[in-house]
C-alpha cells in the first residue's frame, strides 16, 4: 500500500460476498479469524462460518471485539464472551434488563451500563458499581490503567473502577453519546446529539468544540500513529488532527466526498488509509499520502447502509457487513 502515481484500480472483485439475512451489529477478527456479529443472536465465525449462539433464541444488541473474545450484550440481559473456537461463557446476567453500553478494557476487563448503572468487571471477575447521572450511551476504557470514561447527559465522567474516588467530572451542556481516548491518553472526545463532538485536554480539561456536521456521528476510528481521529456524519469522512494541541484552530480534512452520508469509518492498523462506509452501502479506501481512493463495493440499488467496519491486525484484510444483513471479506494485494 505504497503512494504511487498509477491510477488506482477497484478492489470489488477482490472480496468476498456473502448474506446472513440480519443486521450486523459487528465485524472484526478473532487474531485471523474472521466474524460477523448478527441481530437475531447468531455469531458466524470463521471462512465456514461456523454458527454460535451465545445469547440462545435471543437477540444481539451490542458487541464488541479484541483479538481474542467477542464479547456482547444481548436482550436476555446477558453479557457473553466468545472465543474463535466457539466457546462461551456468560460474564455477568442482568436478568432481561437491556445491556445499554459495552466497552472492553485491558487484561480482560469489561464494563457495561443497564439503566443508569455502570458495571465495571475486572479481568478476575471483581466488579464495582457506580450510578450515572443519567442512562450512559457510550463506554470506553483508557488505553493505559483501569480508567473508564462514560457518557451522559451534560458530559463525561472519568471513573478509577479499582479505587473509591469519585469519578471526575468532564462538564458540556447536552446530551452526549460515544466517547473515545486518544491513543496517547492526552485527549477526551464524545459525539453529542446536536450534531458535533466534543472534546477535552485530560489534564487541563481545555474545551475543544467540533462542529458542522449535518448528522449525528457515531464511529470513530483513530489513526495507527494517533494524530488523527476519523468520524462518521457526513457526505465524507470528517477527519480531525490532534498532534500537539489538538483540532482547536483546524480545519478537518475531508475523505471520500460522496452523496451519501458516511456510517462507519476503520483506519488501517498500520498505513494512513482510511476504510470508508456510506449509507447506499459503498465502501472506499482512502489513502492519505496521495488521496488516492479504491472502490471496494459499489452501492447498492436497494439502499442499505454500512454497519460494521473492521480491520485485521496486520491489515492485510478488511471486512465489513450491512443493515440487510449483507457482508463482504477483502483480502489486499500486498
Amino acid at each position: 500500500m505504497q503512494a504511487s502515481s498509477a491510477p488506482m484500480q477497484s478492489l470489488t472483485e477482490r472480496v468476498q460476498p456473502h448474506a446472513f439475512g440480519e443486521h450486523v451489529v459487528r465485524t472484526g477478527f478473532l487474531k485471523d479469524v474472521p466474524f460477523f456479529v448478527l441481530s437475531d443472536g447468531r455469531l458466524m465465525l470463521g471462512e465456514g462460518w461456523a454458527e454460535q449462539h451465545p445469547h440462545g433464541g435471543n437477540g444481539i444488541l451490542v458487541a464488541l471485539a479484541d483479538d481474542r473474545r467477542i464479547v456482547t450484550g444481548g436482550e436476555d440481559g446477558k453479557v457473553c464472551e466468545t472465543r474463535a473456537d466457539g466457546t462461551s461463557a456468560v460474564l455477568a446476567d442482568e436478568k432481561g434488563r437491556w445491556i445499554e453500553a459495552l466497552a472492553l478494557g485491558p487484561e480482560g476487563a469489561i464494563a457495561y451500563a443497564v439503566g443508569k448503572r455502570v458495571i465495571a468487571r475486572d479481568g478476575k471477575g471483581k466488579t464495582r458499581e457506580w450510578t450515572a447521572p443519567s442512562t450512559p450511551q457510550g463506554l470506553a476504557f483508557a488505553p493505559k490503567g483501569y480508567r473508564l470514561a462514560i457518557a451522559h447527559i451534560d458530559g463525561a465522567s472519568c471513573w478509577f473502577p479499582a479505587t473509591d474516588a469519585a469519578p471526575d467530572k468532564f462538564e458540556w451542556k447536552g446530551p452526549h453519546l460515544d466517547v473515545t481516548f486518544s491513543p496517547d491518553n492526552r485527549f477526551l472526545v464524545t459525539s453529542m446529539v446536536e450534531n458535533q463532538l466534543h472534546g477535552w485536554t485530560l489534564a487541563e480539561k481545555r474545551h475543544m468544540r467540533m462542529s458542522g456536521y449535518p448528522a449525528k456521528t457515531r464511529s470513530f476510528s483513530w489513526s495507527g500513529d494517533g494524530l488523527w481521529l476519523a468520524t462518521s456524519g457526513a457526505e465524507a469522512a470528517i477527519v480531525w488532527p490532534f498532534a500537539k494541541e489538538g483540532p482547536t484552530g483546524k480545519a478537518p480534512r475531508e475523505a471520500g466526498v460522496r452523496p451519501a452520508k458516511v456510517t462507519q469509518v476503520a483506519f488501517h492498523p498500520k498505513a494512513l488509509v482510511l476504510a470508508i462506509g456510506y449509507e447506499d452501502g459503498c465502501v472506499m479506501l482512502v489513502r492519505f499520502t496521495d488521496t488516492a481512493e479504491l472502490l471496494v463495493r459499489k452501492p447498492g440499488q436497494k439502499t442499505s447502509a454500512i454497519s460494521a467496519l473492521a480491520w485485521d491486525a496486520p491489515g492485510k484484510h478488511l471486512i465489513f457487513g450491512l443493515d440487510n444483513g449483507e457482508g463482504g471479506l477483502l483480502a489486499l494485494p500486498m
